[in-house]
């Protein structure tokens, strides 16, 4: 069992931070168009776009953790 945090750590929390407020502030500049797009549209692409920054957290927090991608 690991007892000292790594660097890993702090800068994957910080990089986290960023590709969110990245990823949220394009979903953001998006909405001019997905608002034009009948309300069920809309519906699904923010259903999507809500759930599809989850995908690669997996990997993310393993390697935060472990230092390998798997």
């Amino acid at each position: 069992m690991r007892r000292e945090p790594t660097w890993r750590i702090p800068v994957g929390i910080l990089g986290l931070l960023a590709g969110l407020a990245i990823y949220a502030l394009a979903v953001m500049w998006a909405s001019q168009w997905i608002g034009q797009t009948h309300v069920l549209v809309q519906t699904l692409v923010y259903l999507v776009l809500g759930v599809v920054w989850l995908l690669p957290l997996k990997r993310f927090l393993i390697w935060m953790e472990t230092g390998r991608w798997r």
